[in-house]
């Protein structure tokens, strides 16, 4: 979405990731769960609520989209390696273990274990990854802009 907002997808690009982020992410949730001897898929009950929650979606969202968007820029060959580092911190360093991807959160939602969250929860973490996402898209235009050498 953040490179569908500055031209760098199209709309029906931008769609296709959506989808296959989402499909992914519950095929992914199945493949864990079967491995673990568990249902493919079982709704959470895993209660993720609150302020404090949804301020640490916002700030997982931020910091990961702020990593991409400046390593893409500095050394694209290392992004992957720096969106690992990246998740691996904020899963210990946010409240929420750093969903940080609305593809994420729906999958989870579909696994009740530690790592689950209630679908009725998952619509506030949305709104914070959208949030966090955009903000990070707008400050990190400012801060790799031309005009700042950093």
């Amino acid at each position: 979405m953040a490179d569908a907002l500055r031209g760098g997808l199209s709309g029906k690009e931008a769609a296709f990731y959506i989808a296959a982020q989402i499909c992914g992410g519950i095929a992914g949730t199945a493949c864990a769960d079967i491995m673990f001897s568990l249902p493919a898929f079982s709704i959470s009950h895993h209660v993720r609520t609150g302020a404090p929650l949804w301020f640490s979606e916002f700030v997982a969202t931020f910091g990961l989209l702020l990593v991409i968007r400046t390593v893409a820029r500095f050394t694209p060959g290392r992004i992957a390696v720096a969106v690992a580092a990246y998740i691996v911190a904020a899963y210990w360093f946010t409240a929420s273990t750093s969903f940080a991807n609305p593809a994420v959160a729906i999958a989870r939602s579909l696994s009740d274990t530690f790592a689950g969250i209630r679908p009725v929860d998952v619509p506030a973490f949305l709104a914070a990854q959208l949030a966090g996402g955009f903000s990070a898209v707008f400050v990190s235009d400012w801060l790799l802009s031309p005009t700042n050498d950093i």
